[in-house]
């Protein structure tokens, strides 16, 4: 069974960082696509990062250069460090991890994931 758990969300100035974290249990991070994405409240969960399975990233525009998707194989999570936060980036935070191993970009897409962590919440305040 498939588990992911996200940690590291809370309350913060703008302008200030946070550091999210998804540990996995019963997949190997290493080997399958990983992604973060968000969802505000009376929006549509959007995609924020991903890290492929050799490790390349991508990010949606809104947040290159702010945040660093990362992986950790020997603890297997994937991280989200978050820089120079905004109002804008107040959301739940959900890492998942794509339905194919070895997939270099997992995607835009919610649909292309299929296990998701409960969401952490970020709240990014002036």
């Amino acid at each position: 069974q498939v588990q992911l758990v996200e940690s590291g969300g809370g309350l913060v100035q703008a302008g200030g960082s946070l550091r999210l974290s998804c540990a996995a249990s019963g997949r190997t991070v290493s080997t399958y696509a990983m992604g973060w994405f968000r969802q505000a409240p009376g929006k549509e969960r959007e995609f924020v990062a991903s890290i492929g399975w050799t490790g390349n990233t991508y990010y949606t525009d809104s947040v290159k250069g702010r945040f660093t998707i990362s992986r950790d194989n020997a603890k297997n999570t994937v991280d989200l460090q978050m820089n120079s936060l905004k109002l804008d980036d107040t959301a739940v935070y959900y890492c998942a991890t794509h339905r194919l191993q070895y997939v270099y970009n997992g995607g835009r897409s919610a649909e292309q994931y299929d296990y998701w962590g409960q969401g952490t919440q970020v709240t990014v305040s002036s």
